[in-house]
């Protein structure tokens, strides 16, 4: 099997510090939360950028620019930048979407299908993920494939068919997201079973689900995610210290299961990225 590749979700949208107050707000907290995340294991930083002051959700491009800066200044670390824009309205939402895509990370996430959240549509429409698709490859970047259900999987298997993502096509697997598919086993082993043959994939549990997810994950042989983004607790009642805390939990989770960690070479290997 391929070593494990761990990737860090260090804020996302929704988590506050009055839900815990190790949650990262400004691009210097998160780019070093990101950091200490490396130093601890992970080859991958899932980025999401915050109003500095209020700890909003925000998609400032200098914003993204300061935090990957960041980052590239203290490791070599892979960066993956959001482009889901949950919370942006307006007009232009696919060219302000996009925007993140301009700054060269190695990979931005890419959100196939649209789905209800418990208090919000994330609508991504076919006009919305053909063009995405192609943006990507115009600069370069490795789209991760979020798919909160099945139909997801299916609409990526048309772009894909369409030569509109190229080879190896990678996915994360969002697992737990109400009202998305549930984190069960069954169902993880049913979204697997519909991925192309050649895909590398991710998993993540929100919550809860977040141990059992990426346990199953690194049994199957996928790769994993967790971090603040996902889940704030390292246990059950017992608030995580760090996105590192739980990266540390996930590598040695992956040692005792007999696999390896990858670095972020082995990482960009695995998943196609050039150097």
């Amino acid at each position: 099997m391929e070593k494990t590749i761990i990737t860090a979700a260090v804020t996302g949208s929704r988590p506050t510090r009055e839900m815990n107050p190790a949650v990262p707000y400004t691009p210097k907290e998160i780019a070093q939360s990101a950091v200490e995340c490396y130093r601890a294991g992970a080859a991958i930083a899932h980025i999401h950028v915050r109003d500095p002051e209020t700890g909003k959700p925000d998609f400032k491009i200098e914003l993204f620019r300061e935090v990957m800066d960041r980052i590239r200044q203290e490791c070599d670390m892979i960066v993956n930048l959001t482009t889901s824009g949950l919370h942006l309205s307006g007009p232009n939402l696919i060219e302000r979407r996009l925007q993140p895509v301009a700054l060269r990370s190695e990979i931005c996430s890419l959100d196939l299908g649209s789905i209800n959240f418990r208090d919000a549509a994330f609508v991504n429409s076919p006009e919305w993920g053909k063009t995405a698709a192609e943006r990507m490859r115009e600069y370069g970047v490795k789209p991760e494939i979020e798919a909160f259900d099945v139909g997801h999987i299916y609409q990526a298997l048309d772009w894909i068919e369409e030569d509109l993502i190229d080879d190896p096509p990678y996915f994360q697997l969002c697992m737990g997201v109400r009202w998305g598919i549930e984190a069960t086993p069954e169902n993880l082993l049913f979204m697997k079973s519909k991925l192309p043959p050649n895909a590398r994939w991710s998993v993540l549990g929100v919550g809860r689900a977040q141990l059992s997810m990426i346990t199953l994950g690194i049994l199957l042989g996928g790769n994993i995610r967790v971090g603040f983004e996902d889940n704030i607790y390292l246990q059950k009642g017992v608030l995580a210290k760090s996105n590192a805390q739980l990266v540390e939990m996930a590598v040695n989770l992956v040692g005792l299961l007999q696999r390896e960690t990858a670095t972020p070479d082995e990482a960009r290997e695995i998943l196609g990225i050039d150097h």
